[in-house]
């Protein structure tokens, strides 16, 4: 039979790794000198956009990280230490994330994982100062519609001029 300590920390370890492998964006967060109110709060907001706050243990986050491969955020779990994972736009994710950060200074988010990939600090700000992924791609549709656009507003031009061609001829004829 096995002692309780080692199921809990595997049960542990299972769900942070099920946590980092099912969704598309991890941050990594340290924190202190922030009441668990404040804390509160931030889970709720997260919550409103799809992503979920979780503490986990220190030395258990480490391996987890280690075992996926990712020694750069396993390197960054130092003291109180979150991670941040959603399915959901990253770009939102991130703005709660900096907008929480500028709030007190004691809070550095150190990176994350973006489908895979490793973001650094800088990396996350600048994410957050990109528009939300439904406005990206709205941007994209127009600059993508924007040819055909112009090219049906100059097809529109020329019949409007023959016919601005043509009503002159008739009134210089002598017709309405």
């Amino acid at each position: 039979m096995e002692k309780v300590g080692k199921v809990l920390r595997a049960s542990l370890y299972k769900g942070i790794k099920q946590g980092i492998e099912n969704n598309q964006v991890v941050f990594l967060m340290n924190y202190s000198a922030v009441s668990s109110s404040e804390i509160g709060a931030l889970r709720k907001d997260l919550s409103k956009i799809g992503a979920q706050m979780h503490v986990p243990q220190n030395r258990i986050a480490k391996l987890v990280l280690k075992d996926l491969k990712n020694d750069v955020l396993a390197d960054g779990i130092k003291g109180q230490s979150a991670l941040i994972w959603s399915n959901s736009d990253a770009a939102i994710v991130s703005k709660t994330l900096v907008k929480f950060t500028d709030q007190f200074e004691s809070v550095v988010i150190r990176g994350g994982l973006l489908d895979g990939e490793v973001l650094a600090g800088g990396d996350v700000k600048r994410l957050s100062d990109l528009p939300a992924k439904e406005v990206l791609q709205a941007q994209l549709l127009q600059v993508m519609l924007s040819p055909v656009t112009r090219f049906a507003g100059l097809l529109n031009a020329k019949s409007r001029d023959l016919l601005s061609i043509l009503k002159q001829y008739g009134e210089k004829k002598g017709g309405n």
